[in-house]
């Protein structure tokens, strides 16, 4: 009788079991390091407002801070800098919505009681998935955190919160 040379379907199981539990193991933490990668792009976007936001009001003093996020980003490529289309961004982070985030967040900018506050910040598109964190700053340039949170604090609220630790 002739004997044929192969694996075993048990021995088969046994590697597609091994095969499982490492990947088990791996997929969580591959998870975890895309919700820090996308933190850590969140508050570098919110420190890129910041230097939006001055470079605005220092190219165009009589209107204040932007409106709008739209404002400091411009259309690709931007041609002319105006008060309506700065160019200060890119168009990706001034469009970054719920439909079209960025890296994970969303982003928004609001107007203080006056034109001379302004308050930027991100929030992660689904909580402990995209990030578990979300970022403000107002014009002191200060990044403030509020974990566990998918909401923007507004004005007085992001002021409130603790910054950034390194």
């Amino acid at each position: 009788m002739k004997h044929e040379r192969g694996f075993s379907l048990i021995e088969l199981l046994i590697v597609v079991a091994i095969i499982l539990i490492i990947a088990a193991i791996a997929i969580p933490n591959l998870l975890r390091a895309r919700m820090a990668a996308n933190e850590s792009a969140a508050a570098a976007s919110i420190r890129t407002i910041n230097t939006a936001e001055v470079s605005y009001i220092t190219a165009f003093p009589a209107t204040g801070y932007s409106a709008a996020l739209t404002n400091l980003g411009g259309a690709s490529p931007c041609v002319t800098s105006t008060v309506a289309s700065a160019c200060l961004i890119d168009n990706n982070l001034a469009t970054a919505t719920a439909a079209k985030p960025k890296s994970g967040y969303i982003f928004a900018e609001t107007i203080g009681a006056t034109a001379n506050q302004y308050e930027a910040a991100g929030q992660p598109v689904t909580l402990n998935s995209s990030g578990t964190k979300s970022f403000c700053s107002v014009e002191d340039a200060v990044i403030r955190v509020d974990p566990g949170v998918k909401a923007d604090p507004g004005y007085g609220g992001c002021q409130a919160l603790l910054g950034l630790q390194n």
